[in-house]
């Protein structure tokens, strides 16, 4: 049996963080531990019935069945348009500023492949979404980490980013509301986003993947909100997490209309768009009635509440969390966020992301989904209560 040797550009890609940890919790199922899976941030909801009928009306359309065309059907990318036109008041072109993509996170990578080489720099949100990495290390582009610090309200600080970097960087990742410290962005510093971005010829990629989901009375902002947005980038948008389509694989890029070129020049290699039904049922999520999105952000707003008062009155720390479905919480005195996480599975069955795993920064917390029921995690809380009152 031969055994090929892979690419130099497998051989850079990280460790897949999420798949590391699925593999972790299961090796403690099989030990027969009574886990909570609180680590990952996979939408516990089913995608709202007027969607799957959909679905399912477009199914029986024999015009689905052939392949779609290699851009998306139009009615899909008048339908994304629509939806920015209602929800952000954004003028977008369906022809020329719109990417459909097989989900988002395919699209974060192949933003690596169209803009970067070797040498070029990528600058990125530390703690971040991993996968955010993937695309860099494949072309062999280098990363530099904005660290998302509390006292900055986890922005990034511009003026930290040295001369070099800026000279040398093509690509800059964004993402909020943020995964994994659920902080959120204002006009302000996107403005001072846009500035930079013109200044140093930076492509911004915003991933608004948790856009539907702000606290407090507050709508997330959209970056192409701002003035001059579409002159420096795209906002990427998954339709998993505002509709819990997660396993549909359906998202988009709006913005710069080079960068959506590139995006649906690199995709005529790899795809020919996605399953014209799955286009049909995303349509309709955006343009129907948001009744739905308001309910699920609702949902999460009581998670929230709920898990954030529990562990504030155990003792713990969690950072204010503004937008998307997670928790940020500052692990114990004495641990790291990989110890911590460790104790806690072993002892109570609770599994959390250790905050190093998204990034250098992240060291000293855990990140919390609030994809479980009020009921899951209220014995979450009991079980963080517990592990607390044994040390």
């Amino acid at each position: 049996m031969v055994n090929f040797e892979t690419s130099q550009a497998l051989k850079r890609l990280p460790d897949q963080f999420f798949a590391t940890l699925i593999d972790k919790l299961n090796v403690y199922k099989e030990r027969g531990y009574d886990t909570l899976n609180l680590g990952q941030g996979n939408p516990d909801q089913p995608t709202p019935s007027h969607i799957v009928e959909s679905l399912k009306d477009a199914a029986e359309n024999p015009e689905y069945h052939m392949y779609p065309p290699f851009h998306g059907f139009e009615f899909f990318k008048e339908a994304i348009s629509e939806f920015y036109k209602k929800e952000y008041d954004v003028e977008i072109d369906p022809k020329t500023e719109v990417a459909i993509m097989p989900g988002s996170k395919t699209g974060l990578v192949e933003l690596s492949q169209c803009f970067l080489d070797p040498g070029d720099i990528a600058l990125v949100p530390d703690p971040g979404y991993p996968d955010y990495w993937s695309g860099i290390e494949m072309v062999g582009a280098e990363m530099k980490p904005m660290p998302l610090l509390s006292e900055n309200e986890f922005l990034p600080d511009y003026d930290m980013i040295d001369k070099e970097s800026w000279e040398k960087a093509k690509l800059m990742f964004l993402n909020y509301p943020n995964n994994p410290t659920g902080a959120v962005a204002d006009a302000e510093f996107f403005e001072r986003t846009i500035q930079e971005a013109e200044k140093h010829e930076v492509c911004v990629v915003h991933d608004f993947a948790y856009g539907a989901i702000g606290f407090d009375g507050q709508k997330p902002l959209s970056f192409m909100q701002m003035e001059g947005a579409k002159d420096v980038g795209v906002e990427v948008y998954t339709m998993s997490k505002t509709y819990n389509m997660a396993g549909w694989r359906v998202a988009f890029a709006v913005g710069n209309p080079s960068v959506i070129k590139a995006l649906e020049l690199i995709q005529d290699h790899y795809f020919c768009s996605i399953f014209g039904g799955l286009q049909k049922a995303s349509a309709t999520a955006l343009l129907s009635s948001q009744q739905c999105v308001t309910e699920l952000a609702d949902t999460y707003e009581r998670r929230r509440d709920l898990l954030v008062s529990g562990l504030e009155e155990a003792g713990y720390h969690v950072e204010p969390c503004k937008g998307s479905f997670f928790a940020w919480l500052r692990v114990p005195e004495g641990y790291t966020s990989q110890s911590f996480a460790d104790d806690l599975l072993e002892e109570t069955g609770l599994f959390v992301a250790p905050g190093v795993g998204f990034g250098a920064s992240g060291e000293g917390y855990v990140r919390i989904g609030l994809n479980n029921s009020e009921e899951t995690l209220k014995d979450a809380v009991s079980r963080f209560r517990d592990f607390k009152e044994k040390r």
